[in-house]
């Protein structure tokens, strides 16, 4: 059942909120060893918060808006009580967490429910979620594959059904990869739009935090239900919501829509060419665009990534380094060691960068390109090929996505289907100006209307 029968159901009486936490919770038991997508399940929670969703409705109560939505959260989002690994060996020292993040504070306000904390790549710094502490965790649609990263628990437990929204974090990609390779929807908001106080960093300069669903109504609801200012969050640059209840089928007409060519049409595999020529068809878009200086953002955004990261966890480093992931130790190593010079200039060129992106939108409104270059690769696999030529297969992922969030735009990623993958899905990244969210779930609404973009049930 996808997130708005769901909702109706639980709202009218037709089931319980706690028959739908407990039908959440049995999909986990029954899909669980085969996807490797949780690391922890907050069951008694789970329970003792749907309960209080039947309650509400069994006093006449108006229910809010998510009221008997089952979720679950990467972990690196703080659930009260407990420790917040962000994928490590190095956190499980540390003291359970106070209280909830900010967002699950917010989930649980609209009568979310909470199921569990989801698995990761390491500190958030890979694009594979092959953890060597928590085992990698599988792709759904094809189990040797991987489901993409750093937020591959969060992709993944919403492809297996397990939960119809999970909440992740996007650096340079996070969410798009995952919803890309997994088969599901993404959003990656606006850098500032939500509040990240609670949740654990790995660049503060670009993180993100946002949804992923089974529809675009997921998206919006939980986004809607997650936005607001945070006066304790410096990074929370957002002054009120902008809520886009109401108007989620406002459709793209007399929208300027483009298709992003260049470093977006070089570094993508042909399935990944195909699945943005269907979308830009499906929206009217004819015009292809060129994105600033693409390969010099996603440069700089690698050096910014590895100088913070490195910085972050350098106390640990030096005392710790054996403790850490094998896959991502030596880079965070190395960021440590970069010469503040190069920050500085990988940041003052952001500013230049991010000025040239949003001129871009003073012409277009909308901008499409694929997520990610391929589809799934083999969990373990060292290359990629794009074109023919052999690309590094764990940074690789992230090549259409870095450029996008090193610049803070918002984008929502769409699942696709596209022939020439073996049936695996490749995603569509829909990306807006700052602060227009709402132009990239309304493109998504018109790509799922017209079956074009959709959730497929795996066959597990």
């Amino acid at each position: 059942m996808k997130t708005v029968a769901l909702l109706n159901a639980v709202a009218t009486g037709q089931v319980s909120a706690r028959e739908m936490c407990d039908a959440a919770l049995a999909r986990i038991e029954a899909t669980e060893p085969r996807i490797n997508a949780f690391t922890a399940q907050t069951v008694q929670r789970a329970r003792a918060e749907a309960d209080a969703v039947d309650a509400k409705r069994l006093r006449g109560e108006v229910l809010p808006l998510l009221a008997g939505l089952p979720y679950a959260v990467k972990n690196l989002f703080d659930i009260e009580g407990m420790t917040t690994l962000a994928g490590s060996k190095v956190n499980r020292g540390l003291p359970p967490a106070k209280s909830d993040a900010v967002l699950v504070q917010r989930m649980k306000a609209s009568g979310a429910v909470l199921v569990g904390a989801l698995n990761m790549d390491e500190y958030a710094y890979g694009f594979t979620t092959e953890n060597t502490h928590y085992g990698a965790t599988h792709n759904p649609h094809d189990l040797t594959r991987i489901a993409g990263g750093s937020s591959g628990g969060s992709g993944a437990a919403v492809a297996a059904l397990q939960v119809p929204v999970a909440l992740g974090s996007d650096t340079n990609g996070s969410i798009r990869v995952p919803a890309s390779l997994c088969g599901v929807w993404g959003l990656k908001p606006t850098f500032g739009r939500l509040s990240r106080r609670g949740s654990f960093p790995f660049v503060h300069s670009i993180d993100h935090l946002g949804p992923f669903g089974d529809s675009v109504e997921a998206l919006a609801l939980s986004y809607d239900a997650m936005q607001g200012a945070d006066p304790l969050d410096p990074g929370c640059q957002a002054t009120h919501a902008q809520l886009i209840e109401g108007s989620l089928d406002a459709g793209t007409k007399g929208l300027r829509i483009g298709i992003l060519g260049g470093w977006f049409h070089d570094n993508a595999s042909p399935p990944a060419r195909s699945v943005a020529t269907l979308a830009a068809k499906t929206l009217g878009a004819t015009e292809v665009v060129k994105w600033p200086d693409a390969g010099l953002g996603r440069a700089a955004a690698f050096i910014i990534s590895a100088s913070e990261g490195g910085s972050l966890h350098l106390k640990n480093l030096r005392v710790r380094a054996k403790d850490f992931e094998p896959l991502s130790v030596d880079r965070f190593i190395a960021g440590a060691l970069q010469p503040a010079e190069w920050t500085i200039r990988a940041q003052r060129f952001r500013r230049i960068y991010r000025d040239c992106v949003n001129s871009l939108f003073e012409e277009w409104d909308l901008l499409i390109a694929p997520a990610t270059p391929v589809c799934a690769p083999v969990i373990g696999s060292e290359t990629i090929d794009i074109g023919g030529v052999k690309h590094p297969a764990r940074p690789s992922m992230g090549l259409l996505t870095q450029p996008v969030s090193f610049a803070g735009c918002p984008v929502v990623a769409a699942p696709m289907w596209p022939e020439g993958t073996g049936g695996m899905p490749i995603g569509v990244q829909l990306i807006a100006a700052p602060w227009r969210e709402d132009i990239c779930l309304h493109a998504a609404k018109v790509l799922q209307d017209a079956g074009v973009a959709q959730l497929k049930e795996p066959a597990l």
